[in-house]
């Protein structure tokens, strides 16, 4: 028979259950949980799961569709674009690719920086774009992108001018 508490329990059960591909596993949140900003002492509870946020920026990033487009499990898209421009202002994004690359280098037996980087640019084209940039006579109107990555393909840098 339902009554409140199992429907409680119930819900708390569906809520931490992989729903998409793109969802944080137990162990990549436990990785990047302390990395979260800490509950003010002050003021009005946290009610958001930061964890429910990541999710919804990894499926916005993976399906590229748009915020309005975001599937109702992850709460109102108001929220998740709040909190995505909250830790993007604490470079949180950068933090956490940085301490993932220094992780996977160290399983793969390399030291955690790498001394050497392989460095590439490609022109693309913008039809939004007004100006043509120096592209040494390439007569490409759009933008440039730089990739940094180390010597066995991890991504270090990305840079768009």
């Amino acid at each position: 028979m339902w009554t409140e508490a199992s429907r409680g329990r119930i819900s708390k059960i569906e809520r931490k259950t992989k729903r998409y591909p793109s969802d944080l596993t137990d162990e990549e949140w436990g990785r990047i949980a302390p990395l979260m900003p800490r509950p003010g002492r002050r003021g009005r509870p946290r009610e958001v799961d930061l964890r429910e946020v990541i999710n919804a920026v990894r499926y916005l990033v993976r399906s590229g569709c748009g915020w309005r487009m975001l599937p109702i499990h992850f709460g109102a898209w108001q929220t998740a674009y709040g909190w995505f421009r909250e830790l993007s202002r604490r470079f949180l994004f950068q933090t956490i690719h940085d301490i993932e690359l220094m992780l996977d280098r160290e399983q793969q037996g390399r030291e955690q920086s790498p001394s050497a980087a392989v460095i590439d640019s490609q022109s693309v084209k913008a039809p939004s774009a007004d100006e043509r940039g120096f592209d040494a006579a390439k007569k490409i109107v759009g933008r440039k992108r730089h990739i940094a990555v180390d010597t066995d393909g991890r991504l270090l840098m990305v840079n768009l001018t």
